[in-house]
């Protein structure tokens, strides 16, 4: 075998054991930063966009960040109970965040308002006592 040939087949070893041990975190990392810089801003229907992603390595959370517009972007119009209910609903129904919820992992969901961004319209934080009761 020539060196050039050792050298190819030791760097594709190498990324291979590498991709190997990624952490189950890091591929959450990567996975939220990929999909936030292909994906969004995502616009579900005409009131509801996802802005981003994250992943709090901490305390193991999956924080998704949307913006409520149009008729959505007020007080008091996501119901605490019917809007839980739905996101739960979700959640527990989601093949997307099955290794994540088998590791037992959190899920953050915050609507913050389009005409005043700074202004959380809801929030909602669902552990593993959430998703995993029936």
């Amino acid at each position: 075998m020539t060196i050039r040939k050792n050298i190819t087949i030791m760097a594709v070893a190498a990324f291979m054991l590498a991709a190997c041990q990624e952490s189950l975190e890091d591929r959450c990392i990567r996975e939220c930063r990929q999909y936030t810089q292909k994906n969004c801003p995502a616009r579900f229907d005409d009131n509801t966009i996802l802005d981003s992603m994250t992943f709090d390595r901490a305390t193991h959370t999956l924080h998704y960040y949307f913006t409520l517009a149009g008729t959505a972007d007020s007080i008091g119009v996501l119901n605490e109970a019917e809007a839980r209910k739905a996101l739960l609903g979700e959640l527990r129904n989601s093949t997307a965040t099955k290794h994540y919820k088998d590791k037992g992992y959190s899920f953050a969901y915050t609507y913050h308002s389009q005409s005043r961004p700074d202004l959380v319209l809801y929030d909602l934080l669902l552990t593993k006592k959430d998703y995993t009761k029936k």
